[in-house]
This record gives structure tokens, C-alpha cells and sequence, in this order.
């Protein structure tokens, strides 16, 4: 999915990119618990979503593409997803309730300003 996605590539790594720099600005321009807050978050949206996404869940959809679902039989596929759904699914179970708590901080801190 990301091969040849310019949108794809933006978004995802442009999220990053644009959590760094308001974590870095509100480094310098916040204090107290709001400061912690952004940074804080920042590190969990990085660290929680984005090396995950990279280093598990995109391997294992490129390994899942490379398969030719078309010449396998029927224990060849549940082989198949049996080595790939289970951790593709608890990681991304992990990157969604990681980013959904990085959003709702965030959130909040900009309502406290």
C-alpha cells in the first residue's frame, strides 16, 4: 500500500513530522503539565504508532502481498494466516488505542490553553 503513494506517504510520516515539531515548540514555548503533555505524547505517538507500523504491521502486509493466494490450498492459506493474523492484529489494536490516547491528550491540552 505504501509503493507508489505519494498521499499514503505524506500523511504517514507527515503526522509524524508535524507531532515532532509541536512537541518541540511546545517544549519551548509551554511549562508545567502541558509541556509533559505534548512531549509526552509526541514520544508515545512515535514510539507507540509509528515504529510499529514501520518495523511489524508493514512487513508483515508486504509478506502477506508477496503471497499468491491463487495456487495455495486451503492449509497452505490458514498456514498463511495463522503467521500473520494474530500479531497483525494485537499490533494494530496497539497503534490505535496509543494514537487514540495521544489525540484525545492532545486535545485536551489545546482546551486548557
Amino acid at each position: 500500500i505504501q509503493a507508489g503513494q505519494p498521499v499514503f506517504g505524506l500523511v504517514w510520516m507527515g503526522s509524524a513530522l508535524a507531532l515532532l515539531v509541536s512537541a518541540v515548540m511546545g517544549a519551548l514555548q509551554l511549562d508545567g503539565i502541558e509541556r509533559a503533555l505534548v512531549v509526552v505524547s509526541a514520544l508515545a505517538y512515535v514510539f507507540g504508532v509509528q515504529v510499529p507500523t514501520f518495523s511489524i504491521n508493514v512487513p508483515l502486509n508486504n509478506t502477506l502481498q508477496r503471497l499468491d493466494v491463487d495456487a495455495m490450498d486451503e492449509a497452505a492459506l490458514a498456514s498463511a494466516r495463522r503467521g500473520f493474523e494474530s500479531r497483525w492484529v494485537r499490533w494494530n489494536s496497539i497503534r490505535t488505542v496509543v494514537a487514540s490516547l495521544v489525540s484525545v491528550t492532545l486535545m485536551s491540552v489545546l482546551l486548557w490553553l
